[in-house]
């Protein structure tokens, strides 16, 4: 059965949440759990994600924040989570799932897409060099709690 690729819709938290818990190495803040589904879920809210669907069951996500920049007159899409089950990968779905949201990214005119891969990651890293422009920034991080 073909992958199919659509927005978040209320009716998938469930299975949302066994791709989220996997995303997160099963390592769950349920305050933080809580509030990324809500606004996931808000048609208002610039927090937004896609799913891929196989055989009725969900196998993959993306979660994407748009954001005003300094850089450009439009938004700008921060991709920040691409997971996909382990019984799934290899199938393109990843591709697939970032494919959907470049072609939404194109129909709203945003700037760009952006987004950080752990650099010893080489399935994700293959992917994203072949989807996009590596660049050389190093990623510093102030935590403030």
């Amino acid at each position: 059965m073909p992958i199919k690729i659509r927005s978040l819709e209320n009716r998938d938290f469930p299975d949302w949440l066994a791709l989220w818990d996997g995303n997160n190495l099963g390592m769950r803040d349920e305050a933080v759990t809580s509030e990324t589904w809500s606004r996931l879920v808000d048609p208002e809210s610039k927090v937004c994600g896609l799913v891929a669907e196989k055989d009725g069951a969900l196998v993959g996500l993306v979660h994407y924040i748009l954001h005003p920049t300094t850089g450009a007159l439009r938004d700008v899409c921060y991709m920040q989570d691409v997971y996909v089950i382990p019984q799934a990968r290899r199938q393109g779905i990843a591709k697939k799932l970032i494919t959907q949201l470049s072609q939404i990214g194109k129909r709203e005119r945003w700037a760009r897409i952006y987004w950080l891969a752990e650099s010893n990651n080489e399935s994700a890293q293959s992917l994203y060099r072949a989807l996009g422009q590596k660049l050389d920034f190093t990623l510093h991080v102030m935590k403030l709690d």
